[in-house]
Formats: C-alpha cells, sequence, structure tokens
C-alpha cells in the first residue's frame, strides 16, 4: 500500500464530522496564518455530500470567524465532483490510490491541489496558488471527530 491508503469510494469516506488545522503561508511576504475549526459531510438530499467548514481563522494576529460550503457530487467509480457553493466546477477527486492532484485555474490565477489519505481517520490537502498577486501554499490536516 505505501504511504497513501486507497479510498475506492470518496463520498462515503468523507462522509461525518472532521477536525481542520491549516496552515497559509504567504510565500511572497513571509506572512503566516492558521484556521482552527470543523468540516461536516452530510448527505444532501438530491445526492453527494453538502461541506461545510467553519472555525477560527487568524491572519497577522487577527483572529476572524471563517466559513465555507462546498458540494461534492457522485463521480464515476467512487469518485467526487466538487463544485462551489453555488454549483460552479471546482475540480474531480479521485482517492482510489489514496492521492489525487488536481487543477483548479481562477481568474489569473492557478490553484493546484494535492489530496493524500493516511488511513482511515486522517487525510491532507496541500494547494499551492501562484498567480499575479498570489504565491500562497495551504497545508490543511483533517482527522475523524467521533
Amino acid at each position: 500500500m505505501g504511504e497513501f491508503w486507497p479510498v475506492p469510494d470518496v463520498l462515503a469516506y468523507l462522509a461525518g464530522r472532521w477536525s481542520v488545522a491549516r496552515s497559509v503561508r504567504d510565500l511572497a511576504s513571509g506572512a503566516q496564518g492558521e484556521f482552527s475549526g470543523t468540516t461536516v459531510f452530510r448527505p444532501e438530499e438530491a445526492g453527494g455530500q453538502l461541506h461545510h467548514e467553519s472555525g477560527t481563522f487568524v491572519w497577522q494576529g487577527v483572529a476572524r470567524p471563517a466559513e465555507r460550503t462546498l458540494r461534492f457530487l457522485p463521480g464515476p467509480d467512487g469518485t467526487a465532483d466538487v463544485r462551489f457553493a453555488d454549483g460552479r466546477p471546482f475540480h474531480d477527486l479521485d482517492l482510489t490510490s489514496g492521492r489525487y492532484v488536481a487543477g483548479h485555474p481562477c481568474a489569473a490565477d492557478l490553484y493546484r491541489g494535492e489530496f493524500t489519505v493516511r488511513d482511515a481517520d486522517h487525510w491532507r490537502t496541500v494547494w499551492r496558488v501562484r498567480g499575479p498577486a498570489k504565491d500562497l501554499v495551504l497545508r490543511t490536516d483533517y482527522a475523524r471527530v467521533g
């Protein structure tokens, strides 16, 4: 199996509550921040999972509440089609090997995300964001709660 834990059905794996710890680094300025909170994946009536993340984001010493919502729709063969809350496409997600790299162009910026699953209760994302005004690394660790 190596260092990754294969996931045959991403929606079944993600279902439930996860603690979230995220570090944010601005590689251009050296500024750093962190987010801590909870992500809940719950079934939607139309199918798939609704992802809701909430917690506290601290940037340069200033703490503020933060939240976001994504939709994880069923894809072929246990994969997912990840969309923003308003339905716009974000990226695909295939964790059948335990690792996946996704890309998302956003205006002049390019988001590249690496998803890795360590075991039944731990997974990680690392997003690298590059663009004319952005040079960021966002590392998020998820641990199943309960």
